[in-house]
This record gives C-alpha cells, sequence and structure tokens, in this order.
C-alpha cells in the first residue's frame, strides 16, 4: 500500500512550520503523490494564518499545469465540550476538505463522557471531511459509541504520520481505534500531518500497522485515486466536479 493524497499537511502559513505551498506541493509530486491539501491550523491556535487567509486560499487552482490536485483546507479546533468550531461554516463550506482535531492550546483535557460527547457532535458537523489525530489520551473516547456515528457521517479517521513523534504513549489507543474503524467498516486516511517537507512520504510504520491489523485496504480513502474522488463527490465538495479520477 502507499498513498495518493496526502490530506493533512501545513505551510509556514502556520508560522510553526517551516515550508512554503510551492515547495509542499512540489515534494509530495517528487513521492509520486497525486494530490495534497493544504491544511493550515484555524483561528484558535495561537500562531494560524490570519481569517484572510482562509478566505483567499480560494483563489488558488484546484488542478495544476500537470494535473496535480490541490485542495484548499483547514485543520479547524473544537473549542468546547459541544462540539463547536473556531471557524465560521461560511468559510469552511468554501473550503475542498476540513479537518477536525483536538490541539491542547484550544481546549482542556476532557473527561471520557465530555470527550465522547464533543466527537458525537462533531460527527454531525457537514462541513468536516475527517478527524485529525485523534487517539491521545487526555481526550480518549468511547470508540464504540463514535465510530459507528463517524461511519453513518461520512467523517474519516485519520492515521496520523506525526503520532509517533508528537503523540508518544498513544500506540494502544491508535490499535484500539483503528481496530474499532476495522469493526464497523469506518473510512481512514493516511496522512504526514507534515510541517515541513522533510516530514512528508515518512508512513512506513503506519502501513506496517495497519499490514499487521489486516486493515481492509478498500476502507483507506487515499491509496486510491479513484477512491479519494469518490470520497470528495459523497462529501458534497464541489471540487470533484474539477478534475476526474
Amino acid at each position: 500500500m502507499d498513498i495518493v493524497a496526502d490530506l493533512h499537511t501545513h505551510t509556514l502559513a502556520s508560522s510553526h512550520a517551516f515550508s512554503t505551498l510551492n515547495e509542499m506541493v512540489e515534494k509530495a509530486r517528487c513521492l509520486g503523490y497525486r494530490a495534497m491539501a493544504v491544511t493550515d491550523h484555524g483561528k484558535a491556535l495561537p500562531d494560524s494564518p490570519h481569517e484572510w487567509y482562509f478566505h483567499n486560499i480560494t483563489s488558488l487552482p484546484t488542478v495544476l499545469e500537470d494535473g496535480f490536485v490541490l485542495l484548499k483546507g483547514a485543520e479547524a479546533n473544537p473549542i468546547g465540550r459541544n462540539g463547536d468550531l473556531d471557524m465560521e461554516d461560511e468559510i469552511l463550506k468554501s473550503l475542498d476538505w476540513v479537518i477536525a482535531a483536538l490541539h491542547s492550546k484550544c481546549i482542556s483535557p476532557l473527561s471520557f463522557e465530555d470527550a465522547t460527547q464533543l466527537w458525537l457532535q462533531v460527527a454531525q458537523h457537514p462541513y468536516v471531511d475527517m478527524i485529525g489525530h485523534p487517539e491521545e489520551g487526555r481526550w480518549k473516547f468511547d470508540y464504540e459509541r463514535v465510530v459507528p456515528v463517524f461511519k453513518q457521517n461520512n467523517k474519516i479517521v485519520e492515521l496520523n504520520g506525526n503520532s509517533p513523534v508528537a503523540r508518544k504513549g498513544n500506540e494502544r489507543n491508535l490499535r484500539e481505534l483503528l481496530l474499532c474503524c476495522k469493526k464497523y467498516g469506518a473510512k481512514i486516511a493516511v496522512n504526514s500531518d507534515a510541517h515541513s517537507t522533510y516530514n512528508m512520504g515518512q508512513l512506513g510504520w503506519a502501513f506496517a500497522l495497519l499490514e499487521e491489523l489486516a486493515f481492509p485496504e478498500e476502507l483507506i480513502v487515499n491509496t486510491s485515486f479513484s477512491r479519494f474522488h469518490e470520497e470528495l463527490v459523497l462529501h458534497g465538495r464541489p471540487v470533484a466536479s474539477r478534475f476526474s479520477p
């Protein structure tokens, strides 16, 4: 298995990242990818881009000169137990790909039940496409209750390539979450969460884990370009009409 589209990347528009958009796209091309989503952080994170960035990012081309597909997205932050996000629906609707992910600067640790309720609410959000790095223990939730709701609402669960570095000690949670996705047929995506070109493509450990768990490839949305395109159609993202698989 290998990926055809990295659906979680950052540029120096988020000032704790280190590469330009052009540099990230070029590295994705070198890795043989056919698409990439640029998903800089929502405004509740202290060093996120200005709101105007997300208004203007839609002016970038979708299909580049060699057929490479660039999705304009964001990594939004749930900021309360009710699942509210830190970005307005008007902006989220205009984007091609939206991640919802918890960050310690934006929300405190939650009880098991509060975290479960948060994700049950986020699962209902019409403009969230993917749940980012959801295995972290400070926000552990009831996988058996929430994963079927993710599946029902077409929310992709992320296997995040940066987790061994940024979220050490959560390996057991990650295994439990993936096995629950397998059990209920919830789809996942394998992404770098790269904050520089040097972080892209380092996903061997993730595919080894999926192989160990006998995770079905048909549930991984970004190992096939046609499956990736179908997912955008399923999510009602207009960008799907601008290219064909």
